[in-house]
């Protein structure tokens, strides 16, 4: 009977150990910071960015793409200051 109660806590130990471990691997996603954090700003030179005004423009009133592009420029202040606050 010693050398059961023995195994089963040697297997714990074991089992406590490899979670504590991949715990702490799993954290420190979380606690990354630099430019590995912020998602990466695509840069669009200024024909692109008339070209795609132009179409926006041409859009229709109440069109749910104009609504998801102001989103999409919101996104991308955040990503820029993201990248700015951990680049210093």
């Amino acid at each position: 009977m010693t050398f059961n109660a023995e195994c089963w806590r040697l297997q714990l130990a074991v089992l406590v150990i490899v979670t504590s471990l991949l715990t702490g691997c799993a954290m420190a996603g979380f606690e990354a910071v630099g430019a590995g954090a912020c998602p990466p700003v695509v840069a669009y030179d200024a024909g692109f960015q008339a070209r795609a005004a132009d179409e926006l423009a041409s859009l229709p009133d109440g069109s749910v793409v104009v609504e998801m592009m102001g989103d999409y420029a919101v996104m991308r202040d955040q990503a820029r200051a993201c990248s700015a606050k951990f680049s210093l």
